[in-house]
């Protein structure tokens, strides 16, 4: 063989050799590349799934949270339909057994007896003003005290919460053993609930308890004290 073939030979397996390896070499590079482009992928997937869970987590809390906001205020709202419930129910019973106190004056008589119509059909500002107009012309009178009580109930009926406890509190101070006196402090107190006054209904509930103890008043205010706790 002569120098020139061997040399020739030489040359196309280093050739082949070179070919062999840069076909080779990218093919690994290749699968390197495939391989962390999976990883990353992978990572990134795992990640916006656990972004996602612990999003879905937080809105679930809120979510847990505010249903139990709004079961808490159904429950306050289903407790002051009830406390309203009764104490207009107390309202409308008479401490005569049902009757309307009688005087001689027929003409005093009328004028209690309008807005105690009133208040009994549901007309509750009007009636707050008819017992107002009654305290004014007889203020001495034997139903002053059954004014004073109807006319505080009357503005609690009609949401005016302040000129209930104004008057009702007036009432028991100048008649404190008046039967009227402990129903005239529950309303006083849920008044106060509604201005959000909770230390005031306390301390008139309290009241209730301590100075009327033997009355239905005094059971009705323990069970609401426990409301308040």
């Amino acid at each position: 063989m002569s120098v020139s073939s061997l040399s020739l030979r030489t040359v196309l397996l280093a050739t082949s050799f070179s070919i062999a390896a840069i076909a080779c070499a990218p093919a690994h590079a290749f699968a390197d590349d495939d391989a962390r482009r999976a990883i990353l992928e992978l990572r990134q997937q795992i990640k916006q799934i656990t972004d996602q869970n612990q999003s879905a987590r937080l809105q679930l809390a809120d979510q847990m949270e505010t249903m139990q906001h709004e079961l808490t205020d159904m429950r306050g709202q289903l407790e002051r339909i009830r406390w309203e419930l009764d104490v207009n129910k107390r309202s409308s019973e008479d401490q005569s057994g049902g009757n309307t106190p009688q005087v001689g004056n027929p003409q005093e008589q009328a004028s209690f007896n309008n807005p105690m119509g009133l208040f009994r059909s549901g007309k509750y500002k009007e009636a707050a003003a008819g017992f107002a107009t009654f305290l004014s012309n007889y203020p001495s009178s034997q139903l002053a005290t059954e004014a004073k009580f109807y006319q505080g109930s009357s503005q609690y009926a009609s949401k005016d919460y302040k000129g209930a406890i104004q008057n009702l509190q007036a009432m028991i101070q100048a008649s404190p053993t008046d039967a009227r006196a402990p129903d005239a402090l529950l309303i006083v107190a849920a008044s106060q609930i509604e201005l959000n006054n909770m230390a005031g209904a306390k301390a008139s509930l309290q009241k209730i308890v301590k100075d009327y103890p033997s009355t239905s008043a005094a059971e009705t205010a323990k069970s609401r004290l426990k409301l308040l706790q």
